[in-house]
């Protein structure tokens, strides 16, 4: 567990990786408010009754939890999966999505990051932050060479998202040792507009807050999006080498609801 003080004006929080099934239910209820409340989401597994976001990948990955010391309640989580971890699930949770070959090819130490989102109140703060150097310690710890995982935007109208999705594409195309390839059975194009057409501004303003924080640090995109119905998202996957990162410098105040 690591601790994390805030400024006085702040709320202090504490961080850890989950260890009880009660700590995993707290990560799957914020989720549950997060990416189905707000945002519309679903899936086979999910329990409106109990109000949990869940799946079948949550037995193999590291759940990383926040929480607020003074209330003792989750705000914001973020889902860890290594290599290893992956060889035991069978998979990594991208590649339902994305055919991610060249990175397992590659010979570098991966973890997959997903399920990132905060609780409402805590948005726009530093709460992020302290998640961004909880997972910084991680990386340090695993010796993780690569970091990717999906991003969302909202909804799965892809010519409402062309400007966002031409930027990303036209700027922040992965090289091709790094350029994993969305799936057929979803994919959609994400050169929709040609480099002179995208309106800079416009695509920032479309981009959610989390995209443009890995865009920040270095991430680069593969190439295409992937649509995904159940969860009502259109999904980039990012991909980022920590040879180029520093998180602990890396000034990450975000007010994202999740990715």
């Amino acid at each position: 567990m690591s601790q994390h003080a805030m400024p006085e004006t702040g709320p202090a929080f504490t961080v850890k990786i989950a260890e009880t099934p009660d700590d995993l239910r707290a990560a799957q209820a914020l989720r549950y408010d997060v990416f189905v409340r707000e945002l519309g989401g679903g899936g086979a597994l999910v329990d409106h009754e109990a109000g949990l976001e869940r799946d079948r990948f949550d037995p193999f990955f590291d759940h990383l939890l926040l929480s607020d010391e003074e209330t003792g309640r989750v705000v914001g989580v973020y889902r860890l999966m290594r290599d290893d971890q992956a060889r035991t699930a069978g998979q990594f949770y991208s590649e339902d999505e994305y055919d991610l070959s060249v990175l397992k090819s590659g010979g570098r130490r991966l973890l997959e990051l997903g399920r990132s989102c905060l609780h409402r109140d805590y948005r726009g703060g530093a709460a992020m932050y302290h998640l961004w150097s909880a997972l910084a310690d991680y990386i340090a710890q695993h010796r993780i060479e690569i970091l990717f995982g999906v991003a969302s935007f909202h909804g799965t109208d892809v010519d409402r998202l062309a400007q966002p999705l031409s930027a990303l594409h036209h700027n922040h195309l992965a090289p091709p040792d790094l350029r994993v390839r969305a799936r057929p059975d979803h994919f959609a194009a994400m050169d929709r507009l040609p480099h002179e057409d995208i309106d800079r501004r416009a695509a920032m303003l479309a981009m959610p807050a989390l995209i443009k924080a890995y865009l920040r640090l270095g991430g680069v995109v593969g190439e295409g999006a992937w649509i995904d119905h159940a969860f009502n998202t259109t999904d980039i996957c990012l991909v980022l080498d920590t040879a180029r990162l520093n998180l602990r410098r890396s000034r990450i105040y975000t007010g994202a609801r999740g990715a």
